[in-house]
């Protein structure tokens, strides 16, 4: 049965492109959704230009028609632009339509339930609350999901298979073996468990039958910094590997991911110098947000967004500096090898021959993780670290981020290679709050 979609603002910020994505229904757009959207098209943010994309697609569809009639789209539904109705359909529930646009928009959708019996209405929106209210009035409301990503389970990157310890001691000794899994993903990595239980190694899948054994990190680590357990092995390899040009680190607080990314394109740009510069970055909330009411320069401005980031380089300095063969000069932080930039300007840059760290990538939408990869010019890597279950961003979730979403959808591709890491290193304090808090 054909349905009657109502989409919200908060949909149409989160992808523009969510009007094509259900099929052979009715799309409706109330106009309050339009006035909402017309608040941003100022803003120099991913909100902004979202705004600015649908205004514009929506602008191009009026040629074919009408938009308060409808307009048809590819997939065969219908798309319209629809006006608020002066009669309060709230008033029995105890609500008043007013100015406040959800309550305008629960309006129409129990107008179109009470007066389209042929159409099921259901409301599409990121919001918690326009979801509950809409329930307790008796209408559907759902969540808006990328298309064939509801049912999916957040890839980790490894996994474990028992193998004859004999088979073990023949891939160390030839450095591959045969994959005992015909599953597996290009870069996936495999903790390799013999029979004994004694007997142990770990490889690297290449995606066409083979295992190959890791990148191997110098004996005293990268600038100091040795991996602990498995996963950080795991990460390091990706890390080091320059025909793997994207990486995803998944991992609680304290797991390591951004200290391994960090000391890892420390090591490239300024030991190896593989690439001409380490360009740091994570998102403001939300990703763009003016940063002009701090004071300062752009990095002074981005400090406190990046102290993170900052503080792994401190520690890796400090390590450098207790070494005898010093490998960092001792003004890093203001090197031109090392820069940190906003994600508000990236948009219509490339960016060559870098290695690009994004942290906290769990709090970008779909969009904005594809905006950041399209910039990626030649001989660059990218770096992306987050933990779906320390969202902030209000317009995603832990399978709707950019940062799943990524992971996902390149886990078929021979250039990237994603490793969750599990186990915490930073303190056993800090291991117990990120488990039981």
């Amino acid at each position: 049965m054909r349905k009657n979609f109502i989409l919200d603002t908060s949909v149409i910020l989160y992808n523009p492109d969510a009007i094509y994505s259900f099929d052979d229904n009715n799309i409706i757009i109330p106009i309050e959704v339009i006035e909402e959207l017309d608040g941003f098209k100022r803003d120099m943010t991913e909100l902004g230009h979202c705004s600015r994309m649908i205004a514009n697609e929506l602008d191009q569809m009026r040629r074919q028609g009408r938009l308060g009639e409808g307009v048809a789209l590819p997939g065969g539904g219908l798309l319209r632009v629809h006006a608020a109705q002066d009669e309060d359909h709230l008033r029995k529930y105890g609500l008043r339509p007013g100015k406040k646009a959800d309550n305008r928009i629960l309006n129409l959708a129990v107008w179109l339930t009470e007066s389209d019996h042929e159409h099921q209405t259901i409301i599409i929106t990121k919001s918690i609350n326009l979801r509950l209210k809409a329930d307790a009035l008796g209408i559907y409301a759902e969540d808006f999901e990328e298309p064939q990503r509801s049912h999916l389970q957040i890839y980790t990157g490894s996994r474990t298979i028992d193998v004859p310890a004999d088979d073990i001691a023949a891939f160390n000794a030839a450095g591959q073996m045969d994959s005992p899994a015909d599953d597996m993903s290009p870069n996936e990595y495999v903790y390799l468990r013999g029979d004994d239980e004694a007997t142990t190694a770990l490889a690297r899948s290449n995606g066409n039958g083979t295992l190959h054994a890791l990148t191997r990190a110098p004996a005293d680590g990268i600038l100091g910094i040795k991996p602990l357990n498995m996963h950080q092995c795991f990460a390091l390899d990706a890390l080091l590997d320059d025909n793997i040009k994207c990486v995803t680190l998944l991992g609680k607080a304290g797991t390591g991911k951004t200290l391994l990314a960090v000391a890892a394109g420390l090591y490239k740009v300024l030991k190896e110098d593989r690439y001409n510069k380490l360009l740091i970055s994570r998102p403001t909330m939300p990703m763009g947000r003016d940063i002009g009411y701090l004071p300062g320069d752009i990095e002074e401005k981005m400090r406190p967004w990046m102290q993170p980031l900052y503080d792994a380089i401190e520690m890796i300095r400090d390590i450098d500096r207790r070494s005898r063969q010093r490998s960092l000069p001792p003004d890093i932080l203001e090197s031109d090898e090392v820069g940190i930039e906003p994600l508000t300007y990236i948009r219509g840059r490339s960016i060559p021959n870098q290695f690009m760290i994004i942290d906290e990538a769990q709090n970008l939408t779909p969009l904005e993780v594809k905006t950041i990869i399209t910039r990626v010019g030649p001989e660059t890597k990218i770096v992306l670290t987050g933990d779906p279950e320390q969202i902030d961003n209000p317009y995603v979730d832990v399978m709707s981020n950019g940062f799943t979403y990524l992971l996902h959808r390149f886990q078929s591709q021979s250039i990237s290679a994603h490793v969750s890491l599990e186990k915490g290193e930073r303190s056993s304090l800090a291991e117990i709050a990120a488990n039981i808090l």
